[in-house]
């Protein structure tokens, strides 16, 4: 039914009946409506790394708008290659890919140094790393038991709510209008519209409560003056994504080297994600599972050197989507994959989006976030904290990763590459809970 889709990688592909929903399956015009739930909800992620890049280096408004497009329609392409299960990729679970963050700064740093043609070597050379080490890199998976998969996911929630909160002051903290009151008050109403729903509503109007939130708030925004239809006017009809179109990447060590660093931590995020999915859904992941979608997860990332867009990593806010409308199918996810491919294609449509705004989108994320959290603590629960060892590699690794996300710049003495890599919150909470588990004596839980 979906091989439309996902027609151009069924070479090699094997049975996905142990990888296939327990839960009922919605119907085609549920998981069009979830399907665009999930776009809304890493939308805003999505086109952000391009954005700050881009306005980083310069790129002119053709260009930015063209990029957009690009990164936007190999989201859909990254997603669908994680959705299906293949021999050697697929992580066979509902998981969207997007832009991932924490590339920002060392592309920047890249690009404005060695050329844009290095950011992108980089880039390609970053994902020939991933694709490889993937094999290895699953058979960590014997340091992931609860207490440290539930102190990562609840580092991975608890670290982004920063985010949501910048978003429903209005997104700019060195704006003039930061946090005034419409951009409370429209926050304010999606986060009731989601919380009422998800209290009161029933079946498929609770499975969608956070797109009703989302929607709610944008018309009440636009009530207030707050909606501007502007980038819908100016925005192309058609874009079809053109291999290297900002020129022929150029490959230096050193930049691929940064670049391969930073993309180890994209791998760990996704792991957390992973195992948070695979919790929600009752699936055992095996190493072969996470080789599969790590290999993904490095296709994409060379896909996006060669289209000129940037590294790909999966997008943890859609746990919380999956938690919240109860859905573990991933047949909407499906549908949101071939929606961004539309996007993607049809930019005037793609702007749509950026109608609404961020004080909206705030809102949903702190109830996203929030729950992605929580879903970290309902894991550790599952873990004895009768003993010692494992309380203490909980504080130890949830500690550091809530610090850090308060004051990165406590690494701003070491140097750069390393910087790079520990002033992210979910890699020092990786890396405290599986070093405390190895090291702290005692029994260790599987």
């Amino acid at each position: 039914m979906n091989g439309f889709f996902y027609a151009p990688f069924l070479i090699g592909t094997v049975s996905e009946e142990e990888h296939m929903d327990t839960v009922k399956q919605p119907n085609r015009l549920e998981s069009l409506i979830l399907g665009i739930q999930h776009v809304l909800a890493m939308y805003s992620g999505g086109v952000l790394v391009p954005l700050m890049i881009g306005a980083a280096l310069h790129f002119s408004a053709t260009q930015m708008a063209v990029l957009i497009s690009a990164d936007i329609f190999m989201t859909g392409i990254g997603t669908l290659l994680q959705l299906k299960v293949t021999r050697f990729t697929g992580i066979g679970l509902p998981v969207v890919i997007g832009s991932a963050i924490q590339t920002v700064t060392p592309l920047v740093n890249i690009g404005s140094t060695l050329g844009i043609g290095a950011m992108y070597g980089a880039t390609i050379g970053a994902g020939i790393f991933v694709f490889l080490i993937a094999g290895i890199f699953a058979k960590l998976r014997r340091f992931f038991p609860p207490v440290v998969t539930g102190s990562l996911i609840t580092v991975i929630g608890f670290a982004l709510v920063p985010v949501a909160i910048q978003n429903i002051g209005g997104g700019d903290p060195k704006a003039a209008s930061f946090g005034n009151m419409p951009d409370l008050t429209i926050a304010l109403v999606t986060i009731v519209t989601i919380v009422v729903l998800n209290i009161f509503a029933k079946g498929f109007l609770k499975a969608i409560a956070v797109l009703l939130g989302i929607i709610i708030g944008t018309i009440f925004a636009a009530f207030l003056g707050h909606v501007s239809i502007e980038p819908v006017l100016q925005a192309s009809w058609f874009h079809l994504p053109t291999p290297f179109y900002m020129g022929v990447p150029t490959f230096h060590l050193s930049a691929i080297i940064t670049m391969s660093v930073v993309a180890l931590t994209s791998l760990i995020e996704s792991t957390g994600v992973y195992f948070a999915l695979a919790d929600l859904t009752g699936t055992d992941l095996t190493e072969k599972d996470l080789a599969r979608g790590y290999r993904s997860e490095g296709l994409a990332v060379m896909l996006s050197g060669i289209f000129s867009t940037f590294p790909y990593s999966t997008f943890s806010q859609n746990v919380g989507v999956v938690r919240l409308s109860g859905v573990k199918s991933k047949r909407p996810i499906y549908y949101a994959a071939a929606m961004l491919l539309i996007i993607g294609l049809l930019p005037k449509f793609g702007a749509l989006a950026t109608m609404i705004p961020s004080s909206a989108l705030g809102g949903a994320m702190l109830v996203l976030f929030g729950t992605i959290g929580v879903q970290g603590i309902t894991i550790l629960h599952q873990v004895d904290f009768g003993q010692d060892r494992n309380l203490m590699i909980a504080a130890l690794s949830i500690g550091a990763g809530i610090g850090i996300t308060v004051y990165p710049q406590v690494f701003q003495k070491l140097p750069e590459l390393i910087r790079l890599v520990i002033e992210n919150a979910v890699v020092v909470t990786s890396v405290m809970a599986v070093a405390s588990n190895i090291i702290i004596p005692g029994r260790k839980d599987n």
